[in-house]
């Protein structure tokens, strides 16, 4: 605070310039903001445009002093007043030397960059150790420093979901959406749980209609299901397309078949679903015309099982 007093005594009628700077790039590292908003701020605040380059990240951004994106491939003028942020550079496209306001916006602009340029190191660097840590091609002392980086003690298991992985140490995190959860191994073995962890996301439905079934799935109950997945990928699947065709026929068709594929009776199927004992009975019935199986007998309803897996993983490569 004496800092700041010392500085507004000296800014003396440009205190309130002063204050909106303060305000405005303390919101911003508040917020987490970009770089968009922070060069935006910069350029509005002074007045002027404003632009930010750093060349190794290939970024570069131009705002005009009314808020618009503009850039112009014009080399900036070196009388123009600038703060530099490791190899990035923020100008204020105005001649300097910089007055009490200017240098104030330069400095709180340039940590807003800094703290975004961070971030984003320690993104990508996060990202660089999970590759590591599950790549059987790379040495283990590599996947070792890697897991360190990344916090991991002990043993550690692998989550795989669609769009990204993740290693953990500790207890199983609420998930949304599908997932397959490999085995907990010492640290150099997670690639073996990262492969396995592959699998049983194929196995894993969507928990819809179209899909039922569970939407998480660990490698270690799959038990010598997880075989079928190179069978999944056979292009002759012969009880999964008659499932496939049997799927065409009604909207009920796959919860109904899911339903009775993974309880022990048909009464029990009927209050899964919570439809009358008769009602399933009728819809079993036509399933069966549709499948060409029995799907009330043990082998039936093991068959049944497996067709319902095969076109899991065929939904799923």
């Amino acid at each position: 605070m004496t800092d700041l007093a010392l500085r507004l005594a000296a800014i003396n009628v440009d205190a309130g310039a002063a204050l909106r700077v303060i305000s405005y790039f303390d919101a911003l590292a508040e917020a987490k903001a970009g770089l968009q908003p922070i060069v935006r701020g910069a350029a509005i605040l002074a007045n002027c445009p404003a632009r930010l380059q750093d060349p190794p990240r290939r970024v570069r951004i131009r705002v005009t002093q009314d808020g618009r994106s503009q850039w112009r491939d014009e080399p900036p003028d070196g009388c123009w007043m600038s703060a530099t942020v490791g190899t990035a550079t923020l100008w204020l496209e105005r001649p300097g030397p910089a007055g009490p306001v200017e240098a104030m916006l330069l400095e709180r602009a340039a940590d807003a960059v800094r703290a975004v340029l961070d971030r984003t190191r320690a993104s990508a660097s996060a990202s660089a150790a999970l590759g590591l840590v599950v790549d059987a091609s790379a040495p283990e002392d590599v996947r070792l420093r890697a897991a360190r980086r990344l916090g991991l003690a002990g043993t550690a298991y692998v989550i795989a979901l669609d769009d990204r992985i993740r290693v953990l140490s500790g207890p199983l995190p609420p998930l949304s959406g599908r997932a397959g959860i490999g085995p907990a191994t010492p640290l150099p073995d997670l690639p073996s749980s990262w492969e396995a962890a592959r699998v049983a996301l194929r196995f894993a439905a969507d928990g819809t209609d179209e899909d039922p079934g569970p939407r998480v799935v660990h490698a270690e109950e799959l038990g010598g299901l997880a075989l079928l997945a190179a069978a999944g990928d056979h292009p002759a699947l012969p009880d999964a397309d008659a499932l496939e065709h049997a799927a065409s026929a009604a909207p009920w068709m796959l919860t109904t078949l899911h339903a009775l594929a993974s309880t022990g009776s048909l009464r029990a199927a009927a209050e899964l679903l919570g439809v009358h004992h008769s009602t399933l009975h009728d819809r079993v019935t036509y399933a069966e015309q549709l499948l060409g199986w029995n799907v009330r007998e043990p082998q039936g309803r093991l068959r049944l099982q497996l067709a319902l897996a095969l076109r899991r993983l065929r939904r799923h490569p």
